[in-house]
C-alpha cells in the first residue's frame, strides 16, 4: 500500500524534534506538507492554517496536530470536517469537553482520532504493566521533576491558561500510570504551586485513589542537576521501578531487559493500525485526573518564574 499523505499542524519543538524523524521512518506515512504561522519551510511546504494546507494538498488524509493544547480543538475540527484522520499530541486538547466533542465528531465522520499518549509507548512500560497483572498493589509514588528551562525554552504558552504548566510532562506518568495500573484511579487531592506571574502551577503533589491502594504523584519544573521520571510500584511479592521516563525496568532491584527506545515511530505504527481498521483510540483518563486537579486543588502562590533568571 501507498503511503498516507499527512500534514503536521503546528511546528514547534516536538514537532521537529520527534514526530518528523518518526515520519520519515514510517512506512505508513509521508509527511507533505506543515500548517504554522511561523513556520518558513520550503520543503514540505508551509501553510500559515489548516484550511490553506488541505486546500492547497487535497491528497493529505492525515493529519498530526501538535500545537499548544489550547489551539488543538479547533484544528482538529476544521481537520475532521474536511474528512480527515487526526492524531492529537498529548494532552489531546485543553479539556475534557472538547475531547469528547471531537471523538463524536470523528466517529459520525467515520474518521480515525488518536489520542497518542506518547509515554505508553515507552520501552518497559508493556513489561511493567504485564508484571503486575495480578498482583496486589500496595503503594505507588511517582518523582517527575525536571528542568522547565532544558526541556520548554521559550515556550511562554505553558504558563498561560490552557498551557497545562508542570502538568505538560506531569500527564506523561498520569498516562503510564493509567496504563499499567488495574482499576481506575481518581483524584483525591491536589496542591498546586503557582508561580505569582503565571496562570498554570510550576510544581504539583497529587494524591490518587486506586483499588485499595493510594499513588503519591510529585511534579516539579525547578529540577536542577539530575532529572526523574521515575514510577515505583510496591507490590505483596516485590517493588517494581520504572525510571528514565518508562524506558528502564528494574524488580526488587535486578535491572530487566527491555527492547530498544522508540516511543513515536510506535505511535505511527498505531495510527496507521487504527486507520486501515477505520477505527479511533481515544483514551481521555490521563486528562480528567489533570483536569480534576488543575479545578480542584488547593494552591499556593510562589516565587514568580522568570526563564532567564
Amino acid at each position: 500500500m501507498r503511503p498516507v499523505a499527512i500534514g503536521i499542524v503546528g511546528f514547534g519543538k516536538i514537532a521537529r524534534d520527534q514526530h518528523v524523524p518518526a515520519i520519515a521512518a514510517s512506512p505508513d506515512f509521508e509527511l507533505v506538507a506543515i500548517a504554522d504561522p511561523a513556520a518558513g519551510h520550503e520543503a514540505p511546504p508551509a501553510y500559515g492554517d489548516v484550511s490553506a494546507m488541505l486546500a492547497a494538498h487535497p491528497d493529505i488524509a492525515a493529519v498530526s496536530i501538535c500545537t499548544p493544547p489550547g489551539f488543538r480543538a479547533a484544528a482538529a475540527r476544521q481537520a475532521i470536517a474536511a474528512g480527515r484522520h487526526v492524531l492529537l499530541e498529548k494532552p489531546p486538547c485543553a479539556s475534557l469537553a472538547q475531547a469528547r466533542e471531537l471523538e463524536k465528531l470523528a466517529r459520525a465522520a467515520g474518521v480515525t482520532l488518536f489520542t497518542a499518549w506518547h509515554s505508553q509507548k515507552a520501552a518497559a512500560v508493556a513489561a511493567a504493566r504485564e508484571w503486575l497483572h495480578g498482583r496486589t498493589i500496595e503503594a505507588v509514588r511517582v518523582s517527575w521533576k525536571e528542568d522547565v528551562r532544558v526541556w520548554h525554552p521559550g515556550q511562554a504558552w505553558i504558563w498561560e491558561k490552557d498551557g497545562f504548566g508542570v502538568f505538560d510532562p506531569g500527564i506523561n506518568a498520569l498516562s503510564i500510570l493509567t496504563a499499567i495500573l488495574p482499576g481506575d484511579l481518581r483524584l483525591a487531592e491536589a496542591d498546586l504551586s503557582v508561580p505569582a506571574n503565571c496562570e498554570t502551577p510550576i510544581a504539583a503533589r497529587l494524591t490518587l485513589a486506586g483499588n485499595g491502594f493510594a499513588a503519591v504523584a510529585e511534579f516539579d519544573f525547578r529540577q536542577s542537576g539530575p532529572q526523574s521520571w521515575d514510577i515505583e510500584v510496591e507490590t505483596g511479592d516485590g517493588r517494581l521501578l520504572l525510571a528514565q521516563g518508562g524506558n528502564s525496568l528494574a524488580i526488587d532491584g535486578e535491572q530487566r531487559s527491555i527492547g530498544a527506545e522508540g516511543e513515536y515511530p510506535a505511535l505511527y505504527a498505531a495510527f496507521a493500525a487504527l486507520i486501515r481498521a477505520g477505527a479511533c483510540n481515544v483514551d481521555l483518563a490521563p486528562l480528567k485526573l489533570v483536569e480534576d486537579a488543575l479545578r480542584t486543588g488547593r494552591i499556593t502562590a510562589v516565587a514568580p518564574f522568570e526563564e532567564y533568571a
